[in-house]
């Protein structure tokens, strides 16, 4: 329920917000000309990473997050969507999809390097929300709504997005742009020694997104793991006092310790983060635009993400690929987003 302490919260952060646009060299003078943005997610502590930036960040409208299952199952990923919104508490609220039950047969999750419940084994209170539009179907009426204006941040498995595509298929014509975090081009896989983790979920939906017409950038493991986020990265989080600083400092020490006792690193990766900096700043990243396709079926090679690579042989490029990243850049948008954060 709505009350007078909220209310003049709400009226300080959205003055707060009035007084960036209007003194940043940058500034958007409207909200309106922020870019409207849906973020398809399974959260885990990256993606929660990567959410608390798109609502600090003012080029960005985000207006829908649909949940889909993989670093953990369904009912938990919806359940993460929520609680990370309602930590965050943004102006106006993002509207929820929830992720579908249907393929949870798989049972491959990464809650030994996100926790159980995939943000740290925090002990989060969350309301509970009835009558949740499921993710695909939610995709499918906001795009349809205000075709050619969305641009979508995929930073779960391919799912969702494969499943209104089949819903609907002028859909992928009706977006501006898709950015999926996923693949591995050279430096094998982090879910078997050849697949990465997005892609392996879900092979067959990967499959089908790459191969749909709506323009696409893929940034795979060979970029996302040239940033390693350090323990002196930490150290330069927001304060507890700020609202996205008690959400990053209560869920990421749990992903430095699986990460040290897991993979033997003195930090962590941030893979849904680079995901959207590339989205936010394309000039930090080198991309080309290449032939690509998924493997579906093979026993050692299942969510392989395979490059036409053949000498004399031309496959016309189905999607665009971060190839390199400026990661003084990255660090240096990851501190000025981050200094936005308000109580």
């Amino acid at each position: 329920m709505w009350n007078i302490s909220s209310s003049i919260r709400h009226t300080r952060r959205y003055h707060d917000k009035l007084t960036f646009y209007s003194t940043t060299p940058d500034f958007y003078p409207i909200q309106l000309m922020a870019q409207k943005l849906i973020i398809d997610t399974d959260p885990g502590i990256d993606d929660a990473f990567a959410l608390t930036l798109a609502m600090l960040e003012p080029k960005l409208d985000v207006q829908v997050i649909t949940a889909t299952s993989g670093n953990v199952n369904s009912r938990q990923s919806t359940r993460n969507v929520q609680t990370i919104i309602e930590q965050l508490d943004p102006l106006p609220w993002p509207r929820f999809g929830a992720a579908s039950t249907e393929r949870e047969e798989t049972n491959i999750h990464a809650t030994h390097i996100h926790g159980k419940d995939g943000l740290g084994e925090s002990t989060f209170n969350v309301a509970e929300l009835h009558h949740l539009h499921r993710s695909d179907k939610l995709l499918c009426d906001t795009i349809r709504h205000s075709p050619d204006t969305f641009r979508i941040l995929a930073i779960g498995p391919l799912t969702n997005l494969a499943s209104a595509f089949r819903r609907d298929p002028t859909l992928p014509k009706l977006i501006q742009n898709l950015v999926i975090m996923g693949g591995s081009l050279s430096v094998g896989g982090n879910v078997t020694s050849m697949a990465e983790f997005n892609i392996y979920v879900d092979p067959l939906a990967a499959r089908e997104v790459f191969h749909s017409p709506v323009p696409k950038l893929l940034v795979p493991l060979d970029v996302t793991q040239k940033f390693l986020f350090s323990f002196n990265h930490f150290d330069l989080l927001p304060s507890e006092k700020t609202r996205a600083g008690k959400l990053l400092r209560q869920i990421i020490p749990f992903a430095f310790r699986s990460h040290h006792h897991l993979l033997g690193l003195e930090g962590i990766y941030l893979h849904d983060v680079l995901a959207l900096i590339a989205l936010v700043k394309p000039d930090l990243f080198q991309t080309k635009n290449i032939s690509c396709d998924i493997e579906t079926t093979g026993e050692l090679t299942r969510g392989t993400t395979i490059v036409d690579r053949r000498i004399g042989v031309y496959q016309p490029p189905n999607l665009e690929v971060v190839v390199d990243v400026d990661l003084d850049g990255v660090t240096d948008y990851l501190w000025t987003t981050l200094a936005r954060a308000v109580p």
